[in-house]
């Protein structure tokens, strides 16, 4: 199960929304097949575990197969697992976690133990629904998984008072690393004071097949209409959150914004600022499975004073920039009103670089 788990991760980043799943099939003691989901829309891991039976001239009939998730048992991009794994003959399932979706939820193991196939449920499940948990979450809520993403130095600064000291805090393998990050998002969100001075494509690359939507928290609507995400708004989705007051405000301007391939969405406001509840129960109806915030300190504050955060991943530079740096977190940080317990925390050397990453409930 542990091998499942391994293959599993090569999905993230490439399946979302689809959950990243694994499996292995084991006969009289000796591995005979595995397989990963690989990119969304493609075959299921245990489709891929089944078919590279074939390819390597073995019979799966009487084997038993690991897998991460329960086999799906209906008809979406591609066919029910379950039938597949029946067809096989296969004398055992040992899966680690269940999946709970309104067209699973146990419905795939149901199948199998109808067809007299012997199914094992538990194993490593801990494991299996932290690698899921985003696509978990969703299923049982509807709701966003929400990730909080910064890179800064050992001073909390988040970047350089004088840009030509250079754009990044962060080394190219951590710049790298945060791209499987936007990957992995259906959304990417930054505030406007991050558009207005970092002017930012807000991309995966290399380009992954499917671009995540970019967002901006701009709720007196300040965005430069000859930013980037404006002039790319006709190529990637850019939608613009700001308040009924300001686009009442500045008309002209909301039009030219649209004109230009922008959705505007208008959201409540207190104390100028936009409702973030009422931005993600927006997201959460057009599907949007993870949320990347890669915002600017107070923007990253707003998601954690009100507990809307799930996860957050830091990537610390060694560096300390003292008078050289500005947009200190620290000072966000101190605004916190309750102590934030990491979960699952995830310690990675890049390079020099450090990222900490860990799940917030």
């Amino acid at each position: 199960m542990k091998m499942a788990l391994n293959l599993a991760r090569r999905g993230i980043g490439s399946v979302e929304p689809n959950p990243a799943v694994g499996c292995v099939i084991v006969k009289d003691e000796n591995f005979i097949a595995k397989g990963w989901h690989k990119k969304l829309g493609g075959q299921h891991a245990e489709i891929n575990a089944l078919e590279n039976c074939k390819k390597s001239g073995s019979n799966p009939e009487g084997a038993v197969m690991y897998v991460t998730l329960e086999p799906c048992c209906h008809h979406g991009k591609t066919g029910p697992c379950t039938d597949q794994i029946i067809k096989a003959k296969l004398a055992k399932v040992i899966i680690a976690t269940t999946d709970p979706s309104p067209h699973a939820a146990g419905r795939g193991i149901e199948l199998l133990r109808n067809a007299g196939i012997e199914v094992q449920l538990g194993l490593c499940r801990d494991h299996a629904q932290r690698i899921n948990a985003p696509f978990i979450k969703f299923a049982k809520t509807e709701n966003p998984w929400v990730i909080l993403k910064w890179a800064q130095s050992i001073d909390a600064k988040l970047a350089y008072v004088d840009s030509t000291e250079g754009r990044w805090i962060s080394n190219e393998k951590s710049r790298k690393d945060a791209h499987k990050l936007r990957r992995r998002a259906q959304a990417i969100l930054v505030g406007v004071n991050t558009v207005i001075a970092d002017d930012p494509l807000l991309t995966p690359r290399p380009p992954a097949g499917k671009n995540p939507a970019r967002i901006v928290l701009d709720t007196n609507l300040r965005i430069p209409l000859d930013s980037k995400l404006i002039e790319t708004a006709q190529k990637t989705p850019l939608i613009i959150v700001t308040s009924p007051q300001a686009v009442k405000a500045k008309p002209k301007l909301a039009e030219k914004i649209t004109d230009k391939g922008s959705e505007l969405l208008t959201v409540p406001a207190a104390q100028n600022k936009c409702d973030l509840n009422a931005l993600l129960e927006h997201l959460s109806k057009r599907n949007f499975q993870q949320l990347l915030i890669e915002g600017g300190p107070q923007t990253i504050a707003s998601f954690l004073k009100q507990n809307l955060a799930d996860e957050i991943v830091i990537y610390i530079a060694p560096k300390i920039l003292a008078e050289r740096g500005k947009a200190d977190i620290s000072e966000q940080m101190h605004q916190l009103t309750r102590d934030l317990n990491l979960n699952h925390i995830e310690i990675k050397s890049l390079d020099g670089d450090v990222r900490i990453s860990a799940i917030l409930k």
